[in-house]
């Protein structure tokens, strides 16, 4: 969800493909924790980056068919005080990249992989 409204009417996102429900949580875990960084004003304290991610950032939610609960999904409101206070100790913990379903299905497409002919 994109809280900036910079994408208008479409502030949602859904992405699917997710191999379990805890892939799913490490993926929107990630993807905040990540925009949490990245709003992060430099010198700023744990509000100044609340502030900041709340008016720009972009949140996640784990969710079931047509939007329905799931029991154990991740929820940002459990962690964003935590992330805000205290930058990650490992880069890993911003990276969902590496575990995005859509990244992961181009993969096995082999749609990453170059053609033959075209140049790397």
């Amino acid at each position: 969800m994109d809280l900036s409204g910079a994408n208008g009417s479409e502030p949602l996102e859904t992405v699917r493909g997710f191999s379990s429900l805890a892939h799913a949580n490490a993926f929107a875990r990630r993807y905040v924790r990540d925009s949490m960084e990245v709003c992060r004003p430099r010198g700023g304290d744990a509000e100044a980056a609340r502030e900041a991610w709340f008016a720009f950032g972009e949140d996640a939610v784990v969710g079931g068919p047509e939007g329905k609960t799931i029991e154990g999904a991740w929820s940002s409101g459990s962690e964003l005080a935590e992330f805000a206070a205290q930058p990650p100790r490992d880069r890993e913990d911003r990276n969902w990249r590496i575990i995005d379903p859509r990244k992961l299905a181009d993969e096995e497409d082999g749609q990453d992989e170059p053609e033959e002919g075209d140049e790397a």
